[in-house]
């Protein structure tokens, strides 16, 4: 492996399975860490849980300007059951594309990081400086960032670059996260018999009759538009000649600016009330107004590798800033990286080559212009 090559370094990052679940992120957060030292990082590891490792790395640093943040993560999600024409681990190429597993979301991204991040590190003394944070468990809910947020390591952000998949297009946000379980009891008895038992499953049909036609009550934001509601998986009962004493289905909202996320979950509550609900992601939404003046460097720094300048745009899924801003509050945030946004996920993933040699040089004009 040549460390100076970003298509190389890709492709050892791709040899790493950190296919979550289970992750196994370790291996891969160690090698990314030896390479930082190399380079003149200081690095400090946390896990948390056996083997599912995140790391944060810092060179530089002075008073009055707090350093530049660089952050992906290090997982990936499963294969899926189709068959993939070309080796997810070993970062096989043809023409432009580096195909593999994570090629896109976002081994790409943290190579690029590591890169830009190498032309710098024994160069930042008596600058703001850098961090880069690499995390685990993003895929399912962000738990890595989470966890690490809860930790002493993060320090102090001025701004931060996400390297999710973008083309290499700044994106200033993206909608917030409220995800949770609506778990019904019912009483069992024969299916002959349903006036002995009472039936979860109705219960469940009902709330989500109600839930349906819910309306949030709020005007649509100026780029992420409106709030959404999603049921994405439901189950009960365990065979079709009993009242099922049990069903469940699991919710999926993405909230915009300005929206309280407690008072939406207990606005809810009343269309959902029998049943027990277990929230297990509420993420606020990340958002920088285009105007704010680092933003607008970004912007200039971006507009050479772009078909068109830059104007305001937001990405449909989340990322671990939203855990990461609790800590780093108030600091501008863009999502960009080198991957391709439709390939997250996809079998036959893969990341423009191109793209992510851009992606390096923007990484260092970035670092360059916060550090001068």
């Amino acid at each position: 492996m040549n460390p100076a090559d970003a298509i190389s370094l890709t492709k050892s990052l791709l040899r790493f399975d950190t296919v979550n679940p289970p992750g196994r992120e370790r291996d891969c957060a160690r090698f990314a860490g030896a390479l930082l030292e190399e380079w003149g990082y200081s690095v400090e590891y946390f896990e948390h849980q056996e083997g599912r490792t995140s790391l944060v790395a810092r060179a530089g640093g002075t008073v009055g300007k707090a350093p530049l943040c660089l952050t992906g993560h290090l997982d990936v999600v499963p294969l899926g059951k189709r068959p993939w024409s070309h080796d997810p681990f070993s970062g096989e190429t043809d023409g432009d594309k580096l195909y593999g597993r994570g090629a896109s979301d976002m081994k790409a991204g943290v190579a690029a990081i590591l890169l830009a991040a190498r032309s710098f590190g024994k160069k930042l003394g008596g600058t703001p400086g850098v961090v880069i944070v690499l995390t685990a468990a993003e895929e399912g809910g962000c738990v890595g960032s989470a966890q690490l947020a809860r930790t002493q390591l993060l320090g102090k952000a001025g701004a931060m670059v996400v390297g999710e998949p973008t083309s290499n297009y700044p994106l200033v946000g993206h909608k917030g996260s409220i995800k949770f379980h609506a778990r019904f009891r019912g009483v069992s008895a024969h299916g002959s018999m349903p006036e002995l038992g009472v039936n979860a499953i109705y219960k469940a049909a009902k709330a989500l009759t109600a839930l349906e036609k819910f309306d949030f009550g709020v005007p649509a934001h100026e780029v992420m538009g409106k709030p959404t509601l999603n049921v994405g998986i439901i189950e009960g009962g365990n065979t079709v000649n009993a009242v099922p004493d049990y069903a469940s289905f699991g919710v999926d909202i993405r909230t915009v600016p300005g929206m309280d996320h407690d008072a939406l979950i207990s606005k809810l509550k009343p269309l959902v009330p029998d049943a027990e609900l277990d929230v297990f992601s509420n993420l606020q939404p990340v958002w920088t107004k285009p105007d704010e003046e680092w933003i607008q460097r970004v912007f200039e720094i971006c507009k050479p590798y772009l078909d068109a300048p830059p104007t305001a745009r937001t990405a449909p899924y989340m990322t671990d800033a939203a855990n990461l801003l609790k800590v780093y509050s108030g600091a501008p945030t863009v999502v960009l990286g080198p991957g391709e946004a439709a390939m997250a996920h996809q079998t036959d993933e893969y990341a423009s080559q191109e793209r992510i040699r851009k992606a390096v040089a923007i990484y260092e004009a970035l670092i360059r212009d916060w550090c001068r």
